[in-house]
């Protein structure tokens, strides 16, 4: 018997990982420490490892620092569930 909203939340937290992990490879990929993003962010260093460890739900501001920090656009869009018809 699975518990009422377990769904959403397995959701969510899959959400905040897939976050995380997006932006610890790009900050890689610039050679970047955490300290250096959070600098660039204007985040605590404790902040961006919370959240590359998908410990935390990042607000949108909160992301596009983080897009212009990595010398990248924030993209947000909406998919359908499924298709018309």
């Amino acid at each position: 018997m699975s518990r009422p909203g377990a769904g959403a939340a397995y959701e969510a937290a899959k959400i905040r990982f897939e976050l995380g992990e997006a932006v610890r490879l790009r900050r890689e990929q610039l050679g970047l420490t955490q300290a250096e993003l959070a600098e660039r962010t204007g985040l605590q260093q404790s902040a961006v490892a919370r959240f590359e460890a998908g410990g935390t739900m990042p607000t949108i501001p909160m992301l596009e620092r983080l897009a212009e920090a990595r010398e990248m656009r924030l993209s947000v869009e909406f998919q359908p569930l499924r298709e018309a018809g």
